[in-house]
Protein backbone atom coordinates (compact mmCIF):
# COMPACT_ATOMS: atom_id res chain seq x y z
CA UNK A 1 0.00 0.00 0.00
CA UNK A 2 1.29 3.57 -0.66
CA UNK A 3 -0.31 6.43 1.40
CA UNK A 4 0.88 10.04 1.23
CA UNK A 5 -0.48 13.09 2.27
CA UNK A 6 -0.82 16.35 1.26
CA UNK A 7 -1.82 19.90 2.76
CA UNK A 8 -4.68 21.89 1.31
CA UNK A 9 -5.51 25.71 2.37
CA UNK A 10 -9.30 26.47 1.52
CA UNK A 11 -9.24 29.86 0.11
CA UNK A 12 -12.39 32.00 -0.53
CA UNK A 13 -12.23 31.13 -3.95
CA UNK A 14 -13.38 27.89 -2.95
CA UNK A 15 -16.34 28.50 -0.99
CA UNK A 16 -20.04 29.48 -1.66
CA UNK A 17 -21.74 32.16 -0.19
CA UNK A 18 -21.73 30.60 3.47
CA UNK A 19 -18.38 30.19 3.48
CA UNK A 20 -18.31 26.21 2.79
CA UNK A 21 -16.29 24.33 0.22
CA UNK A 22 -17.96 24.40 -3.23
CA UNK A 23 -18.86 20.73 -3.34
CA UNK A 24 -17.13 20.30 -7.17
CA UNK A 25 -13.80 21.34 -6.00
CA UNK A 26 -13.39 18.19 -3.93
CA UNK A 27 -12.20 16.67 -7.14
CA UNK A 28 -9.68 19.22 -7.46
CA UNK A 29 -8.47 18.85 -3.81
CA UNK A 30 -8.10 14.64 -5.00
CA UNK A 31 -6.48 16.09 -8.14
CA UNK A 32 -3.87 17.71 -5.84
CA UNK A 33 -3.29 14.81 -3.90
CA UNK A 34 -2.92 12.78 -7.29
CA UNK A 35 -0.76 14.63 -8.66
CA UNK A 36 2.22 15.07 -5.23
CA UNK A 37 1.98 11.01 -4.74
CA UNK A 38 3.14 11.01 -8.28
CA UNK A 39 5.52 13.32 -7.63
CA UNK A 40 6.65 11.78 -4.49
CA UNK A 41 7.54 8.62 -6.15
CA UNK A 42 10.36 10.46 -8.27
CA UNK A 43 8.26 11.34 -11.72
CA UNK A 44 5.14 13.51 -13.07
CA UNK A 45 2.36 13.40 -15.08
CA UNK A 46 4.33 16.11 -17.53
CA UNK A 47 6.96 13.28 -17.54
CA UNK A 48 4.15 10.91 -18.79
CA UNK A 49 2.97 13.13 -21.22
CA UNK A 50 6.41 13.41 -23.00
CA UNK A 51 6.35 9.71 -23.20
CA UNK A 52 2.83 9.80 -24.92
CA UNK A 53 1.17 8.39 -22.13
CA UNK A 54 -1.79 9.96 -20.20
CA UNK A 55 -4.10 9.26 -17.15
CA UNK A 56 -7.41 10.63 -18.10
CA UNK A 57 -10.31 9.76 -15.13
CA UNK A 58 -13.04 7.34 -15.94
CA UNK A 59 -14.80 7.33 -13.27
CA UNK A 60 -15.34 9.42 -9.55
CA UNK A 61 -16.82 8.85 -6.49
CA UNK A 62 -17.04 11.64 -4.05
CA UNK A 63 -18.83 10.85 -0.29
CA UNK A 64 -19.56 14.00 1.64
CA UNK A 65 -19.65 13.96 5.46
CA UNK A 66 -19.03 16.80 6.73
CA UNK A 67 -18.10 20.43 5.30
CA UNK A 68 -15.14 22.53 4.73
CA UNK A 69 -14.64 25.74 5.54
CA UNK A 70 -13.06 29.07 3.88
CA UNK A 71 -9.45 28.94 5.07
CA UNK A 72 -9.48 25.40 7.01
CA UNK A 73 -6.49 23.76 6.04
CA UNK A 74 -7.12 20.39 5.30
CA UNK A 75 -4.98 17.19 5.01
CA UNK A 76 -5.57 14.77 1.19
CA UNK A 77 -4.90 11.35 1.89
CA UNK A 78 -4.14 9.92 -1.14
CA UNK A 79 -4.35 5.99 -0.98
CA UNK A 80 -2.96 3.03 -3.26
CA UNK A 81 -3.51 -0.06 -2.51
CA UNK A 82 -3.26 -2.12 -5.77
CA UNK A 83 -0.70 -2.22 -8.58
CA UNK A 84 -2.30 -0.75 -11.48
CA UNK A 85 -2.71 -2.19 -14.59
CA UNK A 86 -5.06 -0.72 -17.59
CA UNK A 87 -7.14 0.86 -15.07
CA UNK A 88 -5.79 3.08 -11.99
CA UNK A 89 -7.91 3.48 -8.50
CA UNK A 90 -7.15 5.89 -6.34
CA UNK A 91 -8.82 6.17 -3.00
CA UNK A 92 -9.06 9.46 -1.37
CA UNK A 93 -9.59 10.94 2.12
CA UNK A 94 -9.97 14.52 3.55
CA UNK A 95 -9.82 15.80 7.19
CA UNK A 96 -10.11 18.47 8.65
CA UNK A 97 -7.69 19.95 11.25
CA UNK A 98 -9.59 18.23 13.81
CA UNK A 99 -9.10 14.98 12.04
CA UNK A 100 -12.00 14.50 11.45
CA UNK A 101 -13.08 12.33 8.13
CA UNK A 102 -14.77 14.96 5.90
CA UNK A 103 -14.84 13.45 2.69
CA UNK A 104 -13.48 10.18 0.79
CA UNK A 105 -13.88 8.71 -2.57
CA UNK A 106 -12.03 7.46 -5.35
CA UNK A 107 -11.25 7.72 -8.85
CA UNK A 108 -10.46 5.38 -11.82
CA UNK A 109 -7.56 6.55 -14.07
CA UNK A 110 -7.21 4.68 -17.39
CA UNK A 111 -3.70 4.69 -18.74
CA UNK A 112 -3.49 5.42 -22.48
CA UNK A 113 -1.59 6.16 -25.50
CA UNK A 114 -1.70 9.89 -26.84
CA UNK A 115 -0.21 7.91 -29.87
CA UNK A 116 -2.99 5.43 -30.48
CA UNK A 117 -5.92 7.05 -28.72
CA UNK A 118 -6.91 3.60 -26.87
CA UNK A 119 -5.99 2.30 -23.30
CA UNK A 120 -2.93 0.30 -22.77
CA UNK A 121 -1.23 -1.15 -19.53
CA UNK A 122 0.48 1.04 -17.60
CA UNK A 123 4.52 1.33 -18.72
CA UNK A 124 6.80 -0.15 -16.91
CA UNK A 125 8.60 2.03 -15.09
CA UNK A 126 5.63 2.88 -13.55
CA UNK A 127 4.86 -0.52 -12.14
CA UNK A 128 8.81 -1.26 -11.25
CA UNK A 129 8.36 2.21 -8.99
CA UNK A 130 5.03 1.41 -7.66
CA UNK A 131 6.12 -2.42 -6.94
CA UNK A 132 9.42 -0.62 -5.25
CA UNK A 133 6.97 1.13 -3.08
CA UNK A 134 4.30 -0.69 -2.47
CA UNK A 135 5.81 -2.77 0.40
CA UNK A 136 8.29 -0.15 2.01
CA UNK A 137 6.71 3.39 1.40
CA UNK A 138 4.51 5.11 2.85
CA UNK A 139 4.35 9.47 2.80
CA UNK A 140 2.95 9.24 6.06
CA UNK A 141 5.41 10.19 9.12
CA UNK A 142 5.52 7.61 12.20
CA UNK A 143 3.53 9.94 14.61
CA UNK A 144 0.65 9.97 11.76
CA UNK A 145 0.07 6.09 11.12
Amino acid sequence: MIITETKVRVYYQDTDQMGVVYYGNYARYYEIGRTEMIRSMGFTYKQMEELKILLPARSLKINYHKSAYYDDLLTVRTIIDTIPKVKFPIKTEIYNEKGELINSGETVLVFFSAITNKPVAAPKFFIDEMTRNFSQYSGLSELQK
